[in-house]
């Protein structure tokens, strides 16, 4: 299967401290490819250089074969959906104009914007009575299905989650984890999804990928990661996370 995203020796530096060491890294399509790791150990940062918030100092990133460049960004990214801790929803817009936001900046008709909001609605289940809401009127859960709607919006090939789960409440984090782990079979979309929680990590992933001080320490099952360590820190890792049954 070949890969939709690659990382070819991609690095990142602020000042002297190393964000990112030359990295190389495969998303292949249809699956679900999970960066875990401690804080500060660059995956937010992956995610970042390939979405174009941020520039690599070194390497190539490709996107569908093709380089991701600054000319051709803005693009790339209506084929890429990015969610963020929290949701990231402007809280001076309703909910509906969270989720239509981009499709409105490429113009798309009023009757495919409606189309696709209440498909949607459906697929997340988000009732559409809570569409004319501001983010600040909804729950945590709410405001994290209206963000998935909005990065779902325009039917990306590769959907980019930065801990998007991270800051609710257990119960509502189980609810939404399998919400999630169906949406993602049903669309087989590709997912680039990054979390510290092992268990979150084992849920959804296809593939684990174990970072730590900026570098990939490795990447395969969490059976691979737990009888075939590359490294003490993947065993340190796995066992710093208490009460999590490995399968």
């Amino acid at each position: 299967m070949s890969a939709l995203v690659r990382l070819v020796d991609v690095s990142k530096s602020y000042r002297d401290a190393a964000a990112l060491h030359p990295t190389n890294l495969s998303i292949d399509r249809g699956k679900i490819t999970v960066l875990i790791g401690p804080s500060g150990c660059g995956k937010s940062t992956l995610l970042r250089l390939i979405i174009g918030l941020i520039k690599p100092d070194s390497g190539s990133i490709k996107f569908d074969g093709e380089p991701i460049t600054p000319d051709n960004i803005d693009v790339l990214r209506h084929r890429i959906g990015y969610v963020i801790q929290e949701g990231g929803l402007f809280p001076h817009l309703t909910s509906r104009a969270n989720v239509l936001l981009m499709a409105r900046h490429i113009a798309k008709s009023q009757k495919e914007m409606q189309r696709r909001l209440l498909e949607l609605c459906e697929l997340t289940r988000f009732s559409n009575q809570l569409l004319p809401r501001y983010p600040v009127e909804l729950s945590g859960g709410q405001r994290q299905r209206v963000s998935l709607m909005r990065a779902l919006m325009l039917s990306p090939e590769l959907l980019l989650l930065d801990e998007p789960l991270g800051a609710l409440d257990p119960l509502v984090r189980a609810s939404l984890q399998k919400d999630l782990k169906e949406i993602f079979a049903r669309l087989r979309q590709t997912v680039l999804f990054v979390t510290h929680d092992l268990a979150e990590a084992i849920y959804f992933g296809n593939e684990i990928v174990l970072m730590n001080e900026g570098r990939i320490v490795q990447k395969g099952s969490v059976t691979d990661l737990r009888e075939k360590p590359a490294d003490p820190f993947v065993s340190e890792f796995i066992n710093a996370q208490r009460g999590v049954v490995l399968t």
